[in-house]
């Protein structure tokens, strides 16, 4: 018996099945008898039988995941995934359950021989998982792309090397958070590693130019998100009931929102269901876009096109193969749709209607948000900043000096601030907390980086209409992008005041660095503002965003990264890059940017939602997501921050050390990461005193420069699952 009954899932698209099944099948199992993964105990335990391969089924997986790819590459992926099945059930059985660290980081140590990113594999399989692995690189890397080698070799190692988070986590009996847990999981879960895959079933790249893009990013993330919560719904009994598991996210929101497993089943399948309308949304409006902007050419196109379909038909596919696999539930001889409904020949059209009326309330919901409503009166929720407060002895000369600069620059004469605006906001005062070891040429760059990026991010719904001019708006980021160059060369003449300090900053910060420490630098900056364009996007189409999308464009549109990026550089060096973008820095550095957004959220959100119209909030986001009140929404997102906290403490505490012993750093790079580390905490300090002491965002004063709310920017929304909204309110009106 199950926790939880299953939910009503979001099923647009229909299942179709390979007709070279029964090839697959037969050949899948030859193939691992060969690997010895079936029969063969593994150190006096029996991972699979051939009746557990048959029961599990994963030809069928695959003929339902890939139904247009031909028989050999149905073949080959099938082997993929009968390959990454069994060392998930091979890990289990040799580390998770002993709680072996040591020994699983030594086994998936071993695996990096098998995957050379060129050049043949020369070390010599010791057990079924090396052996499985050598076969299929040799059999799968040759046929593709440089760049596309490179993304799946990155996919691979994730796969492989964070099951130890897992593990971790395990001995620890530490249940992560839902923003830790969504990222992990597209890692350890392995789903943007099937989305390679999906590339080369159906021989159809993406073209590198804009393989990094937010858009397919994110239709690579919501692909994952999807699949792994799909199969955490599915697999609850066995992982968490019968294998201790804790990496699920129904048991995640059970622990996190205090409810029932079936309450958290239900939360998980909105989630899924947001997950893949936000799939859609970015395929009908961001995509196209993407396309025309880098010029892409028909042939291109069409492999895009292709790709897409099959991250769709696997959805499809994949939720039919859990409903018919034993793998985690008893599987039903003749498949029942869950939603119920007509069966048979020519229903599943049918169902499909059925999946969408059912789910049609929760899309509804995203575009229904009616602005300038009252928002006063919200308790905000505590916040433990547990680092001591030092600020800079430069403060009270640097507010002077940045009243100073910020009127030569002509911010205060654009009609979007004037000087009691900028004296409200009080940036040296943020900069004095975060850099307090600053000197007073240090802290007048920083507080001058604040000031550019506040600016901007006010400057952008003012100038371009809250999404009613984004081609304006996209002109300026590209004009923008030409006063940071790279190579120092002379710039353009400032045409605005954005564009003139942004030129003055640029000359100041950019000069003593390195190259690849002004490429970092400028990515940050042109990240933030790529993600104004975002806001202005959901503005135009009033659509509230989806949490987990809203989480991760909220650190770029706080310009996390680019303040995190000033404190980097005194580490430039000794640190290498790659250092940054392992597991336990990332996650600490985001944990800290996300408390510090989601801090922003509670103090701005009568500002923005009462004062601004604005949509892009936490609070209001969770209302959104959860169907709660205000301040409901609120209490959760207090719990997010001090999950964030809690995760940002237990990295600096825990994981950083075990880092420094695993990978054998030196005392500069240990002693360099710590004081990073230390950055991080005056970060946090200081931007927490910096919302406590300025004026920018308090209920007096937002009173006392109140301008009439102007209804004229609530238009009708567009895009993608609007005209939905456009019919419901007509029927209201009418009511």
């Amino acid at each position: 018996m199950t926790s939880f009954e299953l939910p009503e899932f979001y099923t647009p698209y229909p299942a179709r099945c390979n007709p070279h099944l029964d090839r697959a099948r037969a050949h899948s199992k030859a193939w691992a008898r060969s690997m010895e993964m079936i029969d063969v105990p593994q150190h006096g335990t029996m991972i699979w039988t051939e009746k557990d391969l048959d029961a599990h089924d994963y030809a069928l997986l695959c003929a339902y995941t890939h139904p247009d790819t031909t028989a050999e590459l149905l073949d080959l992926v099938t082997d993929w995934y009968v390959w990454v099945f069994y060392f998930d059930d091979h890990f289990l059985e040799l580390f998770k359950r002993s709680r072996d660290l040591d020994g699983a980081r030594a086994y998936l140590d071993a695996l990096r021989a098998f995957m050379p990113a060129d050049g043949p594999i020369t070390a010599t399989p010791t057990n079924p998982v090396e052996a499985g692995l050598a076969d299929l690189w040799s059999r799968t890397v040759p046929d593709r792309s440089d760049d596309w080698r490179a993304r799946f070799a990155e996919s691979t190692r994730n796969l492989l090397d964070e099951s130890l988070w897992e593990l971790a986590n395990i001995n620890a009996m530490r249940v992560s958070n839902p923003i830790e847990y969504v990222e992990m999981r597209r890692k350890v879960g392995g789903a943007p590693w099937s989305a390679n895959l999906i590339e080369h079933a159906c021989d159809a790249e993406v073209p590198a130019v804009i393989a990094a893009s937010r858009p397919m990013e994110v239709l690579r993330d919501t692909f994952a998100d999807a699949v792994h919560l799909r199969n955490d719904l599915f697999s609850y009994q066995r992982e968490v009931n019968d294998e201790g598991e804790l990496s699920n996210g129904v048991l995640v929101l059970e622990r996190f929102l205090g409810i029932t497993p079936q309450q958290a089943a239900d939360r998980v399948n909105d989630l899924l269901t947001s997950r893949l309308q936000q799939f859609e949304h970015t395929a009908f409006t961001e995509l196209p876009a993407l396309l025309d902007e880098h010029g892409i050419d028909p042939a291109a196109r069409m492999q895009v096109g292709l790709y897409v379909k099959g991250l769709q038909d696997w959805q499809s596919g994949g939720h039919e193969w859990h409903l018919q696999s034993s793998r985690y539930t008893k599987p039903r001889s003749s498949p029942v749709p869950v939603l119920g409904g007509p069966t048979g020949i020519g229903t599943q059209g049918a169902r499909i209607a059925l999946s969408l009326a059912a789910t049609a309330p929760q899309r509804l919901r995203s575009f229904s948000h009616v602005p300038f409503q009252p928002a006063g009166g919200l308790e905000h929720p505590a916040m433990d900043v547990p680092f001591p407060l030092t600020l800079s002895p430069h403060l009270d000369a640097a507010r002077e000096r940045n009243l100073l600069w910020s009127a030569e620059m002509g911010i205060l004469g654009e009609g979007v601030w004037d000087e009691g605006k900028l004296r409200a906001a009080d940036l040296a005062l943020c900069a004095a907390g975060i850099h307090p070891d600053a000197t007073a040429e240090q802290l007048d760059l920083t507080t001058g980086w604040l000031t550019w990026g506040t600016y901007g991010d006010d400057y952008y719904p003012v100038v371009f209409g809250r999404g009613a001019n984004i081609p304006a708006a996209k002109a300026c980021n590209a004009r923008l992008a030409t006063f940071m160059p790279l190579d120092l060369a002379e710039m353009p003449v400032p045409a605005s005041a954005l564009e003139r300090s942004l030129a003055d900053l640029w000359a100041r910060t950019a000069g003593p660095m390195e190259p690849s420490g002004r490429r970092t630098f400028r990515r940050a900056i042109t990240d933030m503002t790529d993600s104004w364009i975002w806001e202005l996007g959901n503005q135009a189409q009033n659509r509230i965003p989806d949490p987990v999308d809203y989480i991760e464009m909220r650190r770029k549109t706080f310009g996390s990264d680019l303040t995190m990026s000033l404190s980097r550089l005194a580490h430039h060096g000794i640190v290498p890059d790659e250092v940054y973008k392992l597991r336990p820095v990332a996650a600490m550095e985001n944990s800290a940017a996300d408390y510090a957004c989601l801090l922003n959220d509670v103090f701005s959100y009568q500002k923005e939602i009462q004062f601004e119209g604005e949509i892009h909030n936490c609070v209001l986001v969770v209302q959104n997501f959860l169907d709660c009140d205000a301040a409901t929404g609120m209490r959760v997102v207090g719990d997010l921050m001090d999950a964030r906290m809690s995760e940002f403490r237990h990295i600096v505490e825990v994981e950083l050390p075990e880092l420094f012993d695993a990978l054998h750093f030196d005392a500069a790079t240990r002693a360099a990461l710590q004081a990073h580390a230390r950055n991080l905490e005056n970060w946090l300090a200081g931007i927490l005193n910096w919302h406590q002491g300025c004026h920018r965002y308090a209920e007096a004063d937002l009173i006392a420069g109140a301008r009439p709310a102007r209804p004229e920017l609530f238009r009708t929304p567009a895009g993608f699952g609007a005209s939905a909204v456009r019919i419901l309110r007509t029927l209201q009106a009418a009511r």
